[in-house]
Formats: C-alpha cells, sequence, structure tokens
C-alpha cells in the first residue's frame, strides 16, 4: 500500500525538485572546511556515490564564500550554503552559482539585509531554506510558551515567512529541528497543517551513528509514514557518508524509494544451525551497491528460511553447516556453509549480465 503523500509548493534546488509529486530526497552535510576546495569536492563526491541527492556546505566566513563556483565546477550534486549572521555572504554565494541558501531570517540583522538577500535569491532563482531551530528561538517566543514547543517553532517560521513574503519572495522550504523526537513530530504536523510549503526533515544533534540512527528513524520515518515530508537529512556524529545510508535506509523503509537492493535476514534463534550472523553481514555488504531492483534474502532455519526465501528474487535457507540457494521460490542447489555466499553472489552476478 502506497502512503498518499502531503501535496505541497514545489521548488527546485539545482536539478533536485522537492516537494509537490517529487520523491523525496535525501541531503547530507559536509564536514570539511569549505575553502579547501579538494578536500570539500572528494567528501561531495564519496556523499554522491553513497547516494546524495543534495549537499550542504557551511558557509561560516567569506574565504568559504569564495570557493563556491571552484567547489560547484567539480561536483554534480545541488548545493546548500549554511549561513548565519552576515547576510552578504548569502550575496556573494548567490553570485558563484549556489543552488540553495539555508539560513534564519531573523539572525541576519535588519530588514534591508533580508530584503537583499531575497531581491538576490529571486533575480538567479535561488529558493531559500528556513530553518527553525528548538535550541535558538528567538527570546519573546520563549518568554510565551515557557519552553520549546511545536506553537513556538511553527511561530518562528511563520514570522520568517512573513518577512521574506514583504519583499515578495516565496520559493521557500522550512525545517524546524529538535533534539527531542516527540517535539520534532508534533511541530512538523502542525507545520504541516499550517504551511503549504516543501518541509525538510530532520531530528537535530541525535548523537552518534548508533544512537542517531535510531532517533532519526523513529522521528523522519514517523513522519515520512504520515506522509509528511519532501526532503530529509540524518544528523549523526559520525562520517557524513553514514548519514546519506541511513536516510537512504529510512526512505526505502517507508516505501518511498524504489530502486536497489531489498536485503532481508531472520534474527537469529536456537534452531540456527548455521553462523546466520556473519553470513548475513558478508552478503549485505556485497549486494548492498549493486545497482539492481531485487530482493535477497538470508535466513537461519528450516522452519520459516525456504517460505522466505522463496519470496525474495534470491535467497539462501540455512541448514546443518550448508544451506540451499533459491532463485524466485526454485531451488537451485546445496552448498556448503563456506561456499553460500560466493555461490549466492555469483548467482546474482550471472543473471545481471
Amino acid at each position: 500500500m502506497s502512503i498518499k503523500r502531503e501535496h505541497t509548493k514545489k521548488i527546485k534546488i539545482g536539478s533536485v525538485e522537492i516537494g509537490g509529486d517529487a520523491p523525496v530526497s535525501v541531503q547530507t552535510m559536509c564536514n570539511t572546511k569549505t575553502w579547501d576546495v579538494e578536500a570539500t569536492v572528494s567528501q561531495i563526491k564519496a556523499m554522491r556515490t553513497a547516494g546524495a541527492d543534495i549537499v550542504r556546505i557551511a558557509i561560516p566566513d567569506m574565504k568559504a564564500a569564495q570557493a563556491v563556483d571552484k567547489i560547484k565546477e567539480q561536483v554534480d550534486v545541488p548545493l546548500v550554503a549554511d549561513i548565519h549572521f552576515d547576510y552578504r555572504l548569502a550575496l556573494e554565494v548567490a553570485e558563484r552559482g549556489i543552488d540553495k541558501i539555508r539560513i534564519n531570517p531573523g539572525n541576519i540583522g535588519a530588514e534591508e539585509n533580508v530584503k537583499a538577500v531575497a531581491d538576490t535569491c529571486k533575480r538567479h532563482n535561488i529558493p531559500i531554506r528556513i530553518g527553525v531551530n528548538a535550541g535558538s528561538l528567538e527570546k519573546r517566543l520563549l518568554e510565551k510558551y515557557g519552553h520549546p514547543c511545536a506553537k513556538a517553532l511553527v511561530e518562528s517560521a511563520a514570522g520568517h515567512i512573513a518577512l521574506l513574503r514583504k519583499f515578495d519572495f516565496d520559493d521557500i522550504c522550512i525545517s524546524m529541528k529538535a533534539s527531542s523526537v516527540p517535539l520534532c513530530i508534533e511541530a512538523y504536523r502542525l507545520a504541516s497543517e499550517t504551511f503549504n510549503y516543501p518541509l525538510h526533515l530532520g531530528v537535530t544533534e541525535t548523537g552518534t551513528e548508533w544512537n542517531g540512527t535510531i532517533q532519526s528513524a523513529v522521528g523522519i520515518g514517523t513522519l515520512l509514514s504520515e506522509g509528511i515530508g519532501n526532503t530529509i537529512r540524518v544528523s549523526l556524529t559520525a562520517d557524513p557518508v553514514k548519514e546519506v545510508s541511513a536516510g537512504i535506509a529510512i526512505v526505502k523503509a517507508a516505501g518511498l524509494r524504489p530502486g536497489g537492493v531489498k536485503f532481508v535476514s531472520c534474527p537469529t534463534c536456537g534452531r540456527t544451525q548455521i553462523d546466520l550472523i556473519s553470513l548475513a553481514t558478508e552478503v549485505e555488504n556485497r549486494v548492498k551497491n549493486m545497482p539492481r531492483d531485487i530482493t535477497v534474502a538470508v535466513m537461519g532455519c528450516v522452519v520459516n528460511g525456504p517460505g522466505e526465501a522463496r519470496e525474495a528474487d534470491y535467497g539462501i535457507a540455512g541448514g546443518v553447516g550448508k544451506g540451499l540457494l533459491f532463485k524466485k521460490g526454485v531451488v537451485l542447489g546445496t552448498y556448503p556453509y563456506e561456499e553460500l555466499c560466493d555461490k549466492l553472489i555469483e548467482l546474482i552476478e550471472t543473471d545481471g549480465e
């Protein structure tokens, strides 16, 4: 059963569309010094290989801003500039070909600064993401509500939207992140009811890879399953390439990203008579980057294994030190445990030729 998506305004970030009927895209952010063009380009290419649709880069100073065009020349993924406080940095990256700008209109100074950014972005057809964060809400909202809450986040976004629209700018995407998963879910739900702009989903400050992936899967996955959200970023204290892998896994689990290998394996139990954990890990690592729209199953015993493996395009069902090799429900042979992975990969690769 497909998930009914909330229909929003559509914007375009370089070659990637967000909102409307566009597929959910996956983003990440470089952790290199943006002025180090070689290192930044290398990381962006690794992110692209991992499946990133959009990449954000930090623009803390003019040195970083002036590197944007040099980076753009060497990559084919849309780039978002992350800008705080100094509106002149936004003007600089706009002139150097950036595809999108992430700002908080409330922290770049006087209204004429916001107008300058809006006018420049409009002239270059550059969308703006309004990034609202529970950790940096306006003082007046904290005084009004007493603490960060969904209504405060949405009210903050509404104020920033009104400021951009005052200058006839409406090419907008919104995010409202918090480190609390329940708060994120509540805020994005309210934003979906309040605005018609595409929503950039994310839970911020989630921690290391393991904890962060779980929190992001719960927060982002819940919203995606409700039809809310148009682009996502998984924030991890880890290699940013890991963010891409986690993001793609979340979108695929929600049934919103077709293609690629779907890998399934059963949990271990007392009936398992092969080293299922090692076998499943090896198979998963060898098939995860295959450009095939297939399901691969690695099952541990004869109770559920054969049936589940038959439902996959290719599969293994374990026995006593050996296992059955399946293709679309047909048993192709029995092989010793040590040969199972190689036989499975050989079968998949031969079929793909």
